[in-house]
């Protein structure tokens, strides 16, 4: 494709993903944050560091690439992690490990280290194992599924280790420069809630890297509640056991009930959506089923909408089982089981948080136009945790994350590699 289409293309692909849209004002950072981030980029070092990034270009191609053709499905980062940690080692890092779940951890020790700045990318992706991840170049893009959504992420914060490392740049603080397991779908954060579940480090800042360009800044979390549902029978002949109790209607009783609710519910107030998004069941045409199931997303910005529709949801489920006991002619009660299998918390980082202000300077260096959204990342466990935290772009432009003709372009990739190093070395208090 040409860049001129693919810019388009990159347009309508990331304009659907609940980026904030331009506003007429635009957002400026407080006058002592941009001078903080003037005086930073004056320095010698870091300037000579914006070089070496740019030196390192063919190395990075090299990891990125590296990195998307070690399949990574979902539950089985290890292969990928193995070597994330090995590339994170001879990159320098004073000390190297992997966690109880997965994640991959290295620690660059600061002066102090009273302060610790996570930088982190995700390691799975949302493509079964068997997948075809081999890279694919046409003209001047990468094709394959997850070459952008995270390996690229993950390509970006070990080339600031690197960056970090050749010019030596210290901070007082410590670093940590993070893979992290279990992002995508049914993972349901596990990585990243392991960091913060009391068994991880000490975090006082976190910085994810997900999603493209350099401008859009993620301060907010969109939590997400979803559930599996399986009503249970004793199952027969559609003829001869007519009157036995039917999963198959009481899901559609529930499904009924909860949409009737949920849409009155969600047309005010905070933006909260749902969707019964899975459903299966029955082994035959002449057989009543023994079961029937289905799998429900429901989200929201706001953790008491959040809180509401998820109240909705269960009692239309309870209703569906009670009202299809009721008409029974004769056998067992149906059954519910009910298995939450995704929960994600709703929060926040606010624009006035001296993160965000330096992000939002930063991008405005950058010549970049910072936009402020909410989204699911694995920042959203920081949010929820009152941890100062935020998701930034891998740089250059992509799409078709999640589908097998997902790609990515290197145009000016290197931008969003020295993001994030002026956000970590801003967070984590640059000293020469």
């Amino acid at each position: 494709m040409k860049k001129t289409l693919l810019l388009a293309l990159a347009t309508v692909v990331y304009s659907g993903s609940g980026w904030a849209q331009k506003t007429a004002t635009p957002l400026m950072p407080e006058k002592k944050y941009e001078t903080e981030i003037s005086t930073l980029t004056s320095r010698p070092r870091v300037k000579t560091a914006f070089q070496t990034i740019l030196d390192l270009e063919p190395e990075t191609r090299k990891d990125h690439l590296l990195l998307t053709q070690i399949p990574s499905p979902p539950f089985k980062e290890q292969v990928r992690a193995k070597k994330y940690a090995e590339l994170l080692r001879a990159a320098g890092a004073d000390s190297v490990w992997m966690d109880e779940v997965g994640n991959v951890l290295a620690r660059r020790k600061g002066k102090t280290g009273k302060r610790t700045v996570v930088l982190e990318g995700h390691l799975d992706t949302v493509f079964p194992e068997g997948t075809d991840v081999t890279v694919k170049q046409r003209g001047d893009t990468l094709f394959a599924p997850g070459i952008g959504d995270d390996s690229r992420g993950l390509a970006v914060v070990l080339a600031v280790l690197k960056t970090m490392q050749k010019n030596n740049l210290r901070t007082e603080g410590d670093i940590l420069f993070v893979g992290t397991v279990g992002e995508e779908g049914l993972g349901d954060l596990r990585g990243v809630k392991h960091l913060f579940s009391g068994k991880g480090p000490k975090i006082d800042s976190y910085l994810s890297v997900d999603g493209s360009g350099i401008g859009p800044i993620t301060n907010g979390g969109v939590g997400s509640v979803r559930y599996r549902v399986t009503y249970k029978g004793p199952g027969g002949h559609s003829y001869g056991s007519f009157g036995l109790v039917n999963p198959h209607q009481a899901l559609g009783r529930a499904i009924h009930y909860f949409t009737l609710e949920a849409d009155k519910f969600t047309r005010m107030g905070p933006k909260t959506t749902y969707s019964v998004s899975v459903i299966g069941g029955g082994t035959s045409v002449n057989a009543i089923p023994f079961e029937s199931w289905m799998e429900v997303d429901m989200r929201s910005e706001d953790q008491s909408k959040l809180a509401g529709i998820n109240d909705l949801f269960l009692a239309a489920v309870q209703k569906g089982l009670q009202e299809e006991n009721a008409i029974k002619r004769m056998g067992a009660d149906l059954t519910v089981d009910v298995k939450k299998v995704g929960d994600r918390p709703s929060g926040m980082t606010e624009a006035k948080q001296p993160l965000i202000q330096r992000m939002i300077a930063i991008s405005r260096y950058l010549k970049a136009e910072p936009s402020l959204h909410s989204s699911s990342t694995n920042a959203n466990i920081p949010f929820a945790k009152g941890v100062p935290a935020a998701t930034i772009g891998i740089g250059g432009v992509g799409g078709g994350a999640h589908s097998l003709n997902e790609w990515w372009m290197n145009d000016k990739g290197y931008l969003g590699i020295q993001q994030a190093l002026l956000i970590v070395l801003s967070e984590a208090g640059y000293t020469e």
